[in-house]
């Protein structure tokens, strides 16, 4: 992970807001957000179970996330890579319970480092989101 100094770290916007600014720009909300905190993504690079993510985290400052107007306070964005496991189970031994529970895989390092290639790519982006969120 590398933490990516903003002048939006701090800001106060609706959720509907950051949304609507960043999603033109190819930022998504995350499915793993939570009733008062999650993170708006942009995904770099998905190449053979690496993924790298530029991450902007949220946080309520009061109401659920699902309501569009709900204010929320953006944190210091950060670069991310996550490795996932690609290999297959050649004898699938997984039963019908764990299965039924375990549908997707984890990452296998949830911090790995970061390819310096994209790092620039990163704070583009980052720069982007400043300037869209600039307006409001």
């Amino acid at each position: 992970m590398i933490p990516i100094q903003s002048n939006i770290d701090g800001k106060e916007v609706p959720v509907g807001e950051l949304k609507q600014k960043l999603g033109p720009l190819g930022f998504n909300v995350n499915g793993q957000w939570e009733y008062d905190h999650a993170y708006i993504d942009y995904k770099l690079n998905d190449d053979h179970g690496d993924r790298q993510y530029v991450r902007i985290p949220f946080k309520s400052t009061g109401g659920p996330l699902d309501d569009d107007s709900t204010f929320v306070q953006i944190g210091t964005p950060f670069l991310l890579d996550h490795q996932f496991e690609t290999d297959v189970d050649d004898e699938g031994n997984i039963g019908a319970l764990t299965g039924s529970f375990d549908q997707f895989k984890s990452p296998a390092d949830k911090d790995a480092p970061f390819p310096e290639e994209l790092v620039d790519r990163g704070r583009v982006l980052i720069n982007k989101a400043e300037q869209a969120l600039r307006t409001s």
